[in-house]
């Protein structure tokens, strides 16, 4: 069966794209490169410009003409979504022209790419840190630029994102039964991000760690963590006197009250 005549017609134009391409590649004729990759970037094509601007730029390097060149080739590859080769651009771009056409743009970019290169909170949280600092940069630099606002908005987001990593990361040591380990990590959660929307949750975490961290330790150092147990009891009440969580922090109290050889009733009093 015989292809239509549309599709040859098609094949025949893109092999012969294609061959003219390949072509411009092998060229010397630099001036020609660079207006081609300007025209590949304007017409969405950035694969192709990305490639001519890499054999263009050092050729341009002292021109007057290198810094659009640089932000031209930067944006190609933010326009792909290769956000890491894009961040690095934007750097070097910031770093060859601080006071630039596009300096500005070039920071707010920057920390978008570390933005986008974020994960959920499972994962290692490095780039989310990274555009932490991009964004507090940009705003300290720029305190009055239109993206300000959206800067603070964007690092409210990914300072939950590391609320949520710390939380899980101290959650994991509690579930594994690791509770000395789960008592640090959710220590120093709690320190770091004191108004955490798991705060409830975490106190009775490291409560209930503590308790268990008791009741499984060698007989000479049970008293003393009952007591840590006890003396946790007491912030815990103190901070969430109605929790949800009351009813197994009760059966925590009467278990460490029973150890300590204590009448319920008198240590209740410490938290009135």
């Amino acid at each position: 069966m015989r292809a239509p005549a549309y599709i040859l017609l098609l094949l025949s134009f893109l092999a012969f794209s294609c061959g003219e391409y390949e072509k411009l590649l092998k060229s010397s004729d630099y001036d020609l490169k660079k207006s081609k990759a300007q025209w590949y970037y304007d017409n969405g094509q950035y694969v192709r410009a990305t490639e001519l601007l890499a054999q263009v730029l050092p050729r341009f390097r002292a021109t007057e003409e290198a810094e659009e060149l640089n932000w031209m080739n930067a944006q190609s590859f933010y326009r792909m979504k290769d956000y890491f080769a894009a961040g690095s651009y934007f750097r070097s771009y910031l770093d060859q022209y601080a006071y630039g056409k596009y300096a500005e743009d070039a920071a707010f970019m920057a920390a978008m790419c570390d933005y986008n290169l974020s994960p959920r909170a499972e994962l290692d949280q490095e780039s989310t840190r990274a555009a932490i600092e991009g964004f507090n940069y940009f705003i300290n630099k720029y305190p009055y630029s239109p993206r300000a606002e959206e800067s603070r908005n964007l690092i409210r987001e990914l300072q939950e994102r590391l609320v949520e990593k710390s939380y899980l990361s101290a959650r994991l040591y509690y579930d594994m039964k690791a509770y000395k380990s789960a008592i640090v990590a959710l220590n120093n959660s709690l320190k770091e991000y004191s108004d955490t929307k798991y705060r409830e949750e975490m106190m009775y975490l490291k409560l209930n760690s503590l308790f268990l961290y008791a009741e499984y330790s060698m007989p000479d150092k049970q008293k003393e963590r009952y007591q840590d147990t006890l003396d946790d009891y007491y912030s815990f009440m103190e901070e969430f006197p109605s929790s949800r969580y009351s009813r197994d922090v009760r059966r925590i109290f009467q278990a460490t009250a029973r150890f300590l050889k204590v009448e319920t009733s008198e240590l209740e009093a410490n938290i009135k």
